[in-house]
């Protein structure tokens, strides 16, 4: 059987690969014989006679439409012309604000450049084009009589639905809010092509130079592709620098290259890879995620989500980022992968203005997000992402996790959040889960500072070695933990002291407290706590002893101490206070 490989590369062609592979999976290519993976799981592999007559453009735009197409302002207006219809046909159409909207969506989205180009190209090709023609001259209003605008909306209904309309206007959206995040410059993204048939240009400039470089013989050419090394001629390179970041403008910018002759190019078929990066990549909120896992395609496929029948799905959609992600970690972690230090993973914007970010998720940081309490830290988070700021609002969750993945510490978010507690006590329960991820990173990086010295001195099996692992950090973190309680009593004492309902007598100090500890000031942390604790008859904490001169112990103990000064503390049978009552309606469960 003659093939046609096409390995593992860069991060953008292992996109395409996995896109590739999700395109044939879904397709009514015939796995193991049309395609499959080399035996080493290098690389996939074609069928060089199924390759050479499969319809490579209708595979790419089925495999667009199935992805992205739930995502897209199609599916938008899709969902509010049945949310009208619906009230409407059960007599409870009432305009008011949201109605007002879902008209305006409905016809400012389907009256968009992007979307009337489409239609000036399917018009002679699609029944009843008059709807769309009717909706330009005369728009959708809530002045219109509800029988009226049902007839609207039925007709524009069934007329969005064709076959031809929903591939031509679902194009459109990807095109422009997906596809154009990886590659630019080129086929339907080139602007001289704004107005042209998709398909057709798809096929001249991809599909067409793929089926004729197979067709070829390639012994006597003097170029060879930048990625898979093969032999290309003159007319079928294909400039790298339609992907995006990827290379400058090769016709201007030529310095870069030996004696400025330009070798940066790629052959047909891996172009035709290239193209397929954004069906690899997996779209969650506003972020596209992709896993650079290449030891072999299976992993590579598996992690992120693309292997058909394997029980790994896509994101769902009552399925919260935080348990997507978790569900990823443990696919990476588990036997097939287990011998992988770290992991490579590539996030990039929705915004056109966004770029690469990259990770490498090291399997410490893999540790980290695999326990049991940075889980439960992190849905809280996620439920909860915002928080107000300087006059700016935070996503705390995803800011929690990435610098997790970038190996930053949390002190520094911890610090604007519990100054912003201030004056706005809602956010206690969001400091203290970000200080519960912190502390569990801190005692896991600590436990892997001591593992040799604790495997040394049990002499016993993997088992015996972590149940003591697991006792030694819980050991370390109900030691911090109890700080907090000190920081609450000592609240407690203050305000009955001062006859006060609330802590605004002590913001002063807080804000104090909160700064000496920014800067790692022992002696003025110390001697503020000192003061604090001569206006009451406790005595301090034995927790104050043990961070001093320790600049990490500090931290743990410093922070734990003011969130209770803040209100948040373990729950007792004898009281609860307004603050945790608070936590607890908002997080569910007790700090």
């Amino acid at each position: 059987m003659d093939r046609v490989i096409i390995t593992l590369g860069d991060f953008l062609k292992n996109a395409g690969i996995v896109g590739m592979k999700y395109l044939l999976d879904i397709s009514e290519a015939e796995e193991d014989s049309d395609y499959g993976i080399t035996s080493d799981e290098q690389g996939i592999w074609l069928d060089r006679d199924f390759a050479l007559h499969a319809d490579w453009t209708d595979l790419y735009f089925n495999a667009c439409v199935k992805y992205f197409g739930k995502n897209t302002v199609y599916q938008g207006v899709l969902d509010r012309i049945e949310r009208c219809l619906t009230k409407i046909r059960e007599d409870k159409w009432n305009p008011g604000r949201e109605e007002k909207d879902d008209l305006k969506f409905i016809t400012e989205k389907l009256l968009s450049n992007s979307y009337q180009n489409g239609f000036n190209i399917i018009k002679e090709k699609v029944e009843n084009p008059e709807v769309y023609l009717e909706l330009k001259k005369n728009k959708l209003s809530d002045k219109f009589e509800s029988d009226i605008l049902r007839k609207r909306l039925e007709e524009l209904q069934q007329f969005l639905t064709q076959p031809l309309c929903r591939e031509t206007f679902i194009m459109k959206s990807i095109i422009y809010n997906y596809i154009n995040r990886f590659w630019d410059g080129k086929c339907f993204l080139l602007r001289a092509n704004a107005k042209k048939d998709m398909r057709a240009v798809f096929e001249k400039d991809f599909s067409e130079p793929f089926h004729k470089y197979l067709e070829g013989e390639h012994k006597k050419a003097k170029d060879t592709c930048i990625d898979c090394g093969n032999g290309i001629t003159g007319k079928e390179k294909v400039s790298i620098a339609f992907m995006k970041e990827m290379a400058d403008d090769l016709t201007r910018k030529r310095s870069a290259f030996w004696n400025c002759q330009v070798d940066a190019f790629l052959c047909p078929v891996c172009a035709f890879v290239y193209a397929l990066s954004p069906l690899g990549f997996q779209m969650y909120a506003n972020k596209f995620v992709f896993m650079n896992l290449n030891e072999n395609i299976s992993v590579l496929v598996d992690v992120n989500g693309k292997k058909r029948g394997n029980g790994l799905k896509e994101k769902g959609e009552e399925e919260n980022y935080t348990v997507w992600f978790a569900r990823i970690l443990n696919k990476v972690l588990s036997d097939k992968v287990k011998e992988l230090n770290n992991v490579q993973v590539i996030l990039r914007g929705t915004r056109a203005e966004d770029n690469y970010m990259f990770s490498i998720i090291g399997r410490d940081a893999l540790q980290i997000l695999k326990q049991e309490k940075v889980q439960k830290a992190l849905k809280y988070l996620e439920q909860h992402p915002y928080v107000k700021l300087s006059n700016e609002f935070v996503n705390v969750h995803e800011s929690v996790v990435m610098n997790i993945l970038q190996y930053h510490k949390q002190y520094s978010l911890l610090n604007q959040i519990l100054k912003e507690s201030l004056g706005n006590t809602g956010v206690i329960p969001t400091a203290y889960w970000v200080f519960v991820v912190q502390l569990c990173t801190s005692i896991e990086k600590r436990m892997e500072v001591n593992v040799g010295s604790i495997s040394e001195e049990l002499e016993q099996s993997q088992q015996g070695i972590e149940e003591k692992l697991s006792k030694a950090k819980e050991g370390i973190f109900m030691s911090r933990i109890k700080m907090r309680d000190a920081g609450y009593k000592l609240r407690k004492e203050i305000l009955l002291a001062k006859k006060a309902e609330n802590d605004e007598c002590m913001r002063g100090t807080i804000y104090q407290l909160l700064n000496a500890l920014s800067v790692r000031n022992e002696g003025k942390f110390m001697d503020i706590v000192i003061r604090l604790y001569s206006s009451t008859k406790l005595p301090m904490a034995d927790g104050f002893v043990y961070m001093l001169g320790n600049k990490e112990k500090f931290s743990e103990y410093g922070y734990s101490f003011i969130l209770g000064l803040k209100g948040s503390y373990t729950d007792s049978k004898d009281s609860k206070s307004e603050d945790t009552k608070q936590s607890q309606d908002e997080s569910g469960e007790e700090n």
